[in-house]
């Protein structure tokens, strides 16, 4: 969904970290898009918000994130009325499904939801799997309001969309949706493997297409290819991506994706890279021309001496006079635990630009 039409006026109120240094009440742009990004200061329940994907609904914003919420439930929800101050406002399942154990008996948690608002409904992809195998999968609840007042208000567990094994090239998780021009709908995901997939949905239901059944590959590194199965266990760091999330702006397809590793705390590398095509599936290129199957990606977020790993990123993307918004988790360089973060896009010829706090 798009932010309201007093999103505007509120962000240029908040009281944001300006790339100087300075407020946004001393330094406010003149502009709706900034021509520098603004890193939001956030507060409240940010804490330990991991793989964000946010979605504005009525006068509220919401934050869905991976693994047990705070109250005990499964997929914390964060809300804010401003984008500044959040709170731990429910969550979506009251367990893993059970369904989930049967098929995965090793699943300890779930990871990585992408929230989005598609033909009448609230749509929330979600995987499972065990850390470190691509005996995974990827599945879909929906529910037509994310308001907890409302007497409609219930997640419906619609069940598999798609799943990965251990003879797979793929590991079928961290899911994002996504519409090309002619109103198609597909997944893009992945992670480690042979890196970002996608594959064709119906866009009425939310589930897999049964009349394109192709994987298209968008982003991969190191050695491995489309065509070649992964070697048992863990691939090596440098074939590490994952997180993939695609927009569009300007006539091209925006990859973001997250490069190197995460989870390890103060020792979490990760960074934020992203590459562009004309067509929602690929071929993807990075600023220098460098094909994301060939190992590509321009940097859009690196560690900084406060902030380290900043990754597994969502984009909102604001209607006309509105700023678009970069959110993610990043880990606290003197106590390794994640935070959320956010921050404003900005576009440079073509390219995004996002700022990470200081």
């Amino acid at each position: 969904m798009r932010p309201s039409t007093a999103f505007l006026q509120a962000l240029l109120c908040l009281s944001v970290v300006w790339p100087s240094g300075t407020s946004a009440e001393a330094q406010a742009p003149s502009a709706p898009h900034p021509s520098a990004p603004v890193a939001i200061a956030v507060s409240g329940d940010v804490a330990g918000a991991h793989d964000p994907s946010m979605i504005h609904a009525g006068d509220t914003w919401y934050v869905f994130t991976t693994g047990k919420a705070p109250d005990g439930g499964v997929f914390g929800v964060r809300c804010s009325p401003d984008l500044q101050v959040w709170h731990n406002c429910g969550h979506v399942f009251d367990a893993i499904p059970q369904w989930i154990h049967q098929r995965s008996p090793e699943t300890k948690e779930l990871w990585a939801p992408d929230i989005s608002f598609e033909h009448g409904e609230f749509r929330l992809y979600y995987a499972y799997s065990a850390f470190g195998k691509n005996t995974s999968g990827i599945a879909l609840a929906t529910n037509t309001t994310l308001d907890r007042n409302s007497p409609a208000y219930k997640w419906q567990d619609k069940g598999l969309v798609l799943e990965s094994k251990v003879e797979d090239y793929f590991n079928a998780i961290d899911p994002n949706y996504v519409e090309d021009q002619a109103h198609h709908a597909w997944l893009d995901f992945g992670s480690f493997w042979s890196g970002i997939k996608m594959r064709a949905l119906d866009a009425k239901t939310g589930l897999l297409s049964t009349t394109d059944t192709n994987i298209y590959s968008l982003a991969t590194r190191g050695s491995a290819s489309p065509s070649e199965p992964h070697a048992p266990g863990l691939p090596p760091d440098t074939q590490a991506v994952e997180a993939p999330f695609i927009v569009s702006y300007g006539g091209y397809f925006y990859l973001f994706t997250s490069f190197d590793l995460c989870c390890r705390g103060t020792k979490s590398t990760y960074r934020t890279v992203v590459g562009r095509s004309r067509k929602v599936t690929g071929p993807y290129l990075d600023h220098a021309g460098v094909p994301l199957t060939q190992g590509g990606g321009t940097d859009l977020l690196t560690a900084n001496a406060r902030w380290l790993g900043p990754g597994g990123e969502s984009v909102v993307m604001g209607s006309t006079g509105q700023p678009d918004l970069l959110v993610y988790h990043a880990y606290d360089a003197n106590t390794g635990k994640p935070s959320l973060q956010l921050s404003t896009i900005s576009w440079q010829n073509g390219w995004p630009q996002a700022a990470l706090a200081q």
